[in-house]
């Protein structure tokens, strides 16, 4: 049975699938002349992809190690009968997790510069979903640990988050305009994440549900789609243009940037302020010479009155 609900298995299966619906998506993006679609941009998500699996390989000994020390201290045992609960809290404590570890990435700038990678691409297509943030592997199952504590599996804690993310790269589309009614208010869709992938201020840090979109609603992140005008399209990608799209300034561009803030001489800054470059939300300055996205659309919404 476990080896049926193994991440790796799922991610096998899956792969026929989604190049089949990415073909498709190319298809009718050019016969549509939409152009969501650039062979390099694309080829980037592929790069990102495949260095994001192959450091998810390396850490795997390590990542399901520290797991299986958290489960062998579990707090609950679940008996054969309760295999419907177990997988329940499985893929729904998954989702509330994974909402925590998204919402971390983006408040926190030294997480930000991992997850940056995934946003970076100004096009949103179903490739666009396997834009990994590459060095995710590294700490990402860290926020997975209380699953562990209660009771469930390292393998189908990581077969719940790869469910949950397939679910979720299906919602990189452009050519589903609808809410989905009914769907829509209970889980994510491609409506709801393409407020996520906006860098439009009203849209930054908004969304941030891989399956359920509840999570948002109840803390507050919630942003629903509002129709595009003449003035106002939305926006993909970051709110400062990358010029150097290299192999590797892509991935680490950020982190080039937390440098030079931290660094700077030219700032007389004491350690503790330094330190607040890179741990503060993107954007964070002591001086406001930049804004942070909750700073931004304050300033927004004043402007609106």
């Amino acid at each position: 049975m476990s080896g049926i609900f193994n991440q790796d298995v799922l991610y096998l299966w899956s792969t026929p699938f989604f190049l089949s619906i990415i073909l498709i998506e190319m298809y009718f993006s050019y016969r549509t002349k939409a152009k969501n679609y650039d062979f390099k941009d694309t080829g980037t998500n592929v790069y990102f992809a495949l260095a994001n699996f192959g450091l998810d390989l390396l850490m795997k000994g390590v990542s399901f190690f520290i797991m299986g020390l958290c489960y062998n201290y579990r707090i609950i045992d679940f008996e054969g009968n309760q295999a419907w609960l177990y997988w329940l809290l499985a893929f729904i404590g998954q989702d509330f997790l994974y909402y925590i570890h998204h919402y971390v990435d983006h408040h926190s700038r030294f997480f930000w510069a991992v997850h940056v990678t995934h946003h970076n691409s100004e096009y949103y297509n179903i490739s666009t979903g396997f834009r990994s943030p590459v060095l995710q592997p590294l700490f990402r199952y860290m926020f997975f640990l209380p699953l562990a504590f209660f009771g469930v599996e390292p393998l189908h804690i990581m077969f719940a988050y790869a469910a949950n993310q397939i679910y979720g790269t299906l919602c990189h589309t452009n050519f589903i305009k609808s809410d989905l009614g009914w769907w829509g208010y209970f889980f994510v869709t491609p409506s709801h994440h393409r407020v996520h992938h906006a860098s439009n201020t009203k849209y930054l840090d908004k969304n941030m549900g891989m399956v359920l979109i509840i999570w948002d609603k109840i803390f507050g992140t919630f942003q629903a789609e509002v129709k595009e005008t003449e003035y106002e399209k939305i926006r993909y990608g970051l709110t400062s243009k990358i010029e150097d799209r290299g192999p590797i300034n892509i991935i680490f561009h950020e982190w080039k940037e937390i440098f030079k803030d931290f660094f700077d001489r030219k700032k007389d800054l004491p350690l503790s302020t330094r330190l607040k470059y890179v741990f503060m939300p993107p954007g964070w300055s002591h001086d406001g010479s930049s804004k942070t996205s909750k700073e931004l659309q304050a300033e927004l919404k004043s402007q609106n009155k």
